[in-house]
């Protein structure tokens, strides 16, 4: 494997460090600044819509520029957003360098998994593309616990300002090893878009929305949730963290594995429990060990759902994957958005930090009904057309005929 996927590792390990972090420190910011939770949770909010819409408008920006040029101008982005995070001196600066933070991050993971394939022989493409996320699942078991401890220990402008030094690292190996690749010739907007016409790929997306958002709904609030609720020490989200990126990377290998096989009951297992834990994580919440259990579950069957619902968008997504994919991550981040902002409006409204379990679990349970109905639609769509009475179908004519 060429040298030049570390320095894209190294792009999504500070990309999924800056994306997850936020969770763990939500108190502090929000004490720093004097604003409740639920309004420090829009940080997590403003990041996921920024991704959403900055997704698929980057990567078309993206087709028109050389795309080592385009890697390096994203990760500028993200060194900026980092930056402006780590010295904001309101709530809302702060807000603002999220947001420019998160355009960066569907664009870089898109463009850079063509990038990656490109690197190597065609047997090793699935191999080189997978390196380059093992950056984003590293992220969740080290990046993440880590910058919390330093936020929590040196105070969170810290972890942002290194997250923002990870990045700079992660252009220099840009600029250095990446190769100079020309861009794509011949794309056109009309083109791409035209895949959206697809009723799956649509159902597919908003199965990604409402199953991922379940996972966010209950993890955004994890902090305050298992200080105050289940009672442990401001210092142990940073090892909670740790469980749940080991969930993820759980997760994401066993999806992964079966998405080929056995795609639609892999998504029908995945979402199902999904919604029963989250229900049971309102209960759960109040045990220290019951918790840290849970929340293991959480990221394994919360991520189980990526692999199976991102190839459903690519094999249903005719003839424009990259746009698809790059879309269908915002999806991701919009089912994040809706979720955490939802997490916020029960907590406000006084109904305790485990309220937003249950709204995670109705959001998975909406991902398993499209489950079923897409699968539904799938099958009416494959189906023999119905014979009239006393006709013959064209191909049985035929045959006869021959």
């Amino acid at each position: 494997m060429p040298l030049a996927l570390l320095a894209l590792a190294i792009g999504a390990f500070g990309i999924g460090t800056t994306e997850f972090v936020i969770m763990g420190l939500l108190p502090e910011v929000a004490s720093d600044y004097g604003v409740s939770i639920p309004t420090a949770g829009y940080l997590v909010t403003g990041y996921a819509l920024g991704v959403m819409f900055g997704a698929p408008l980057m990567t078309v920006l993206g087709t028109r520029v050389p795309r080592k040029r385009m890697l390096m101008l994203l990760m500028g982005l993200f060194i900026v957003g980092n930056l402006l995070s780590a010295l904001a001196p309101v709530f809302s600066v702060m807000l603002i360098g999220r947001v420019v933070a998160s355009l960066a991050h569907g664009a870089f993971f898109g463009i850079g998994s063509v990038v990656a394939a490109g690197l190597v022989a065609p047997h090793k493409k699935a191999g080189a593309i997978a390196m380059m996320f093992t950056g984003l699942t590293v992220a969740n078991v080290v990046g993440v616990p880590l910058g919390t401890l330093i936020g929590q220990t040196a105070g969170w402008r810290v972890t942002f300002a290194v997250v923002a030094v990870l990045g700079v690292v992660g252009l220099a190996g840009v600029a250095k090893l990446v190769p100079d690749v020309p861009r794509a010739e011949g794309v056109r907007l009309r083109h791409e878009t035209a895949a959206f016409k697809n009723a799956q790929v649509l159902l597919a997306m908003a199965m990604t929305v409402l199953g991922f958002g379940g996972v966010f709904a209950a993890i955004t609030y994890i902090a305050p949730m298992m200080t105050h609720v289940a009672g442990f020490a401001d210092g142990s989200v940073t090892w909670l963290l740790v469980l749940f990126g080991l969930g993820m990377v759980g997760g994401n290998l066993v999806g992964g594995r079966f998405a080929d096989r056995a795609l639609m009951p892999m998504l029908y297992i995945s979402l199902g429990a999904l919604s029963v834990v989250l229900a049971l994580f309102t209960l759960t919440a109040h045990d220290k060990i019951a918790s840290a259990v849970t929340v293991v579950l959480i990221g394994a069957l919360g991520f189980a759902t990526v692999p199976p619902l991102q190839k459903r968008v690519l094999d249903h997504a005719h003839g424009a994957p990259t746009l698809a994919s790059a879309v269908n991550i915002g999806a991701f981040n919009l089912g994040n958005a809706l979720s955490a902002w939802l997490g916020g409006v029960v907590i406000a409204a006084g109904y305790g930090y485990t309220a937003p379990n249950w709204v995670g679990a109705v959001l998975a349970a909406a991902a398993l009904v499209l489950a079923v109905l897409s699968a539904a639609l799938e099958r009416r769509g494959s189906a023999p057309a119905p014979v009239v009475a006393g006709s013959v179908p064209t191909e049985q004519r035929a045959a006869v005929h021959h």
